[in-house]
């Protein structure tokens, strides 16, 4: 067996399509070794628990459904923005079933505190687009925002819909862009 593993992504690619293929069970140390190719202890130069190997799993899960798209003119523009948004939510149902559910429910546990952590980080950064996107967006109309209704409130009420959106399952972006248009626009 090879000792050396190329890299951790690679561990992490191996992990997703692990997930894709048998479901999240189907991750431990030892079934990542098997299907890296490597030894257990390779797995833990990179991961000191299989809690690790699934936080960072959970992670670069995350990353590959909300990964920045080629091309750029959907953070231009906020309807742009929600619609790809919306796809690729749909996108991480079909790839990782059951995930956004067991994901949400899983790691807010308290032992559980990296997953958590990563999540969040992970939302911040989600959050963090939404405002640029929103700031960017020239079709804003001028008065949209006050000090009493900012970009944070709206980035943060948007933010809701979709994390109620995941929760339900329903990847249909057409009442949120309603909303934007009425609001916004």
């Amino acid at each position: 067996m090879n000792t050396i593993v190329t890299s951790k992504e690679e561990l992490l690619k191996t992990s997703r399509e692990l997930i894709q293929q048998q479901g999240w069970s189907a991750v431990s140390i030892r079934s990542v070794a098997s299907a890296c190719g490597v030894s257990v202890g390779s797995i833990y130069n990179y991961f000191d628990s299989k809690a690790a190997l699934m936080s960072a799993t959970v992670e670069s899960v995350w990353h590959e459904i909300f990964h920045q798209p080629e091309d750029e003119a959907i953070f231009q523009d906020t309807l742009s923005c929600i619609t790809w948004m919306y796809e690729r939510m749909e996108y991480g149902r079909r790839q990782y079933p059951g995930f956004f559910t067991l994901h949400s429910l899983g790691f807010m546990q308290e032992d559980k505190l990296d997953g958590k952590r990563r999540m969040q980080q992970t939302w911040q950064h989600i959050l963090g687009g939404l405002c640029s996107v929103l700031r960017r967006d020239a079709n804003i109309r001028p008065d949209a925002f006050s000090e009493q209704f900012t970009v944070e409130q709206f980035a943060d009420i948007l933010f809701s819909l979709m994390l109620s959106a995941l929760l339900r399952q329903d990847y249909n972006p057409d009442a949120v862009l309603e909303i934007v248009r009425r609001i916004l626009y």
